[in-house]
């Protein structure tokens, strides 16, 4: 008799919570990271390049950067160019690491964002986004 008793109390605990969530569809939005409050700052995914060491594979670097565009209706181009924008970044940093990074020595981060500067203007057709460099990292497999 307990057991039945007990089976039936746990079954209604189940039937009321089923009905509460019921009630309550829209469940609470989970918080967002926010990497800066600036409106004007879109981040970008980091973009890895192989560094090559002769014919064979040496390592890896890796670029993350952000743009800082001021200027509202730019930013508004930047997103939707933004995979032309990615595209051209990627395809920077591939060049850039097959010419001139190497195994032995320091990626040169100014030129890196001198790049990566050139990129954003030449894509957005004129100047006004601002190109900063959140991480370079070179990692080495040798």
């Amino acid at each position: 008799m307990r057991s039945y008793a007990f089976s039936l109390s746990l079954l209604l605990v189940l039937c009321v919570a089923s009905a509460a969530q019921a009630a309550d569809p829209t469940p609470a939005p989970a918080p967002v990271h926010k990497v800066t409050q600036s409106m004007s700052y879109i981040m970008l995914e980091p973009m890895y390049a192989t560094i090559m060491d002769g014919e064979r594979p040496g390592g890896q670097l890796m670029v993350a950067i952000g743009l800082d565009i001021p200027d509202p209706e730019l930013r508004a181009e930047a997103r939707r160019i933004m995979p032309v924008l990615r595209d051209g970044y990627i395809r920077g940093v591939m060049a850039f690491t097959y010419t001139h990074v190497r195994i032995a020595e320091q990626p040169d981060v100014a030129a890196i964002a001198d790049k990566m500067q050139r990129i954003t203007d030449r894509l957005l057709r004129q100047k006004g986004a601002r190109v900063l460099l959140a991480e370079v990292a070179a990692r080495v497999t040798n």
